[in-house]
């Protein structure tokens, strides 16, 4: 694809996920999609003949200091509080984030025509590098506290949070939503306009996601001669694995269905232990594995394994896992929330249920797992509109972006707080 002039010119990016570590283990505590969109972002950029470094924070004692994903992308861990600290107390830790950074640019001689932020954390940090460098700043949020805090009750953040979105917002040269619907919530409870948001939807590696043979998958996993059906993502409440469960538990014949909850870890976690008490009082236990964490690479057999996969979420800004779950040919049942109306076609690649309660989402599995033709025909249509939704079209509409918000960069300012 030819380029514009503006667009050839960029030359440097500079990504910025403080708490997501593209190279973390997913399936963790505050790993999932953004990590996963940050690297893939870079490694298709990086493609394209542009040096991409991105800059987060060292989470392990045995972090290198620099990794590289290929010729011109790499993760550069910046040290910022000690490695015990949770991400809520991650605020405090900005400005030595930022000091590190700066500190490493200058010792390398670095500069970069555009910086992009990812959460609000970086945002804050993007906000103080494009002062510093003068240097269009783009951001995408992934998750909002305004929005969050609507979807489920119960949920909570902190108030310098929703505070931090609100001027990054206000300063941003540009936001990036995965959505409409995303783009039309910023622009509501933020109060801003909608000019300066550009809807992008996120992609999905359609070579590492593809189809395989579903019994094989079954054979290989130990699940030969059953129904599946997989959840994969973080276990929190947000998530509405309950849901799930409960629906699974109302299944006409819930002794032949085996359920997988794939991600998050098979200890003490206060999420983890509710659920698994949750599935011995409604009777399922044998029904029930708790996979834990699963590399990316062994993803696509548990998607090829299912009959369906379950996004049950109170609310998702895109929904990765069912954009996965469609390039590998299974079909998807989900909550109609944020961004999952875009990638999930009710009646054509699975099912919508507006409604976040058990008996919806029952009946749709019911539908799913009972129907052999209806479930390859929504699997078919699935992987489809997948093939559609490949990263190098996201990162040809960021570049795109990206140029078009280039200007003549004056010298740098000083450094102020984050």
């Amino acid at each position: 694809m030819s380029r514009s002039l503006a667009e050839r010119s960029v030359k440097r990016v500079a990504i910025v996920s403080v708490h997501g570590c593209p190279i973390a283990r997913l399936g963790s505590k505050d790993t999932g999609g953004m990590n996963v969109y940050v690297r893939q972002v870079a490694q298709e950029l990086s493609g394209r003949g542009i040096y991409v470094d991105i800059y987060t924070r060292d989470h392990e004692p045995d972090d290198q200091q620099v990794v590289v994903l290929g010729d011109r992308a790499r993760v550069i861990h910046v040290k910022a509080g000690d490695h015990s600290r949770q991400k809520e107390d991650l605020p405090a830790c900005l400005p030595e984030f930022v000091h590190g950074l700066l500190d490493y640019t200058r010792q390398h001689g670095l500069s970069y025509d555009v910086i992009h932020s990812h959460y609000w954390l970086s945002g804050r940090v993007g906000v103080v590098l494009a002062r510093h460098w003068r240097a269009p700043h783009i951001v995408t949020f992934h998750t909002l506290a305004e929005v969050k805090l609507r979807a489920r009750a119960g949920e909570r953040e902190p108030d310098v949070r929703a505070a931090g979105e609100r001027k990054v917002i206000a300063s941003a040269d540009r936001i990036v939503a995965f959505s409409e619907h995303e783009r039309e919530a910023i622009t509501r409870l933020y109060n801003t306009v909608g000019d300066n948001i550009e809807a992008i939807p996120c992609g999905v590696d359609v070579e590492r996601f593809r189809p395989i043979d579903g019994d094989q998958a079954k054979r290989d996993l130990g699940l030969q001669g059953s129904k599946v059906v997989l959840y994969v993502g973080r276990i929190e409440p947000l998530k509405g694995i309950d849901i799930l469960l409960k629906a699974v538990a109302q299944l006409e014949q819930p002794e032949s269905v085996k359920t997988l909850i794939v991600g998050g870890d098979s200890g003490s976690d206060g999420e983890m232990e509710r659920l698994k008490t949750l599935t011995a009082e409604l009777g399922i236990s044998s029904q029930v594995c708790f996979v834990g964490r699963v590399e990316q690479q062994e993803l696509p057999a548990y998607y090829s394994a299912a009959d369906v996969c379950v996004v049950p979420s109170y609310y998702e800004s895109f929904g990765l896992v069912a954009l996965e779950s469609m390039a590998c040919g299974t079909p998807v049942v989900a909550s109609r929330v944020g961004g999952l109306p875009t990638i999930v076609k009710d009646g054509v690649t699975g099912y919508l249920v507006p409604w976040r309660c058990p008996e919806p989402f029952a009946d749709r599995l019911e539908v799913l797992l009972g129907s052999p033709v209806i479930n390859r025909s929504m699997g078919e249509a699935a992987r489809s509109r997948a093939l559609t939704m490949g990263w190098s079209a996201v990162a040809d509409r960021l570049l795109s972006l990206y140029g078009s918000l280039l200007t003549t960069t004056s010298e740098p300012s000083d450094v102020r707080s984050a």
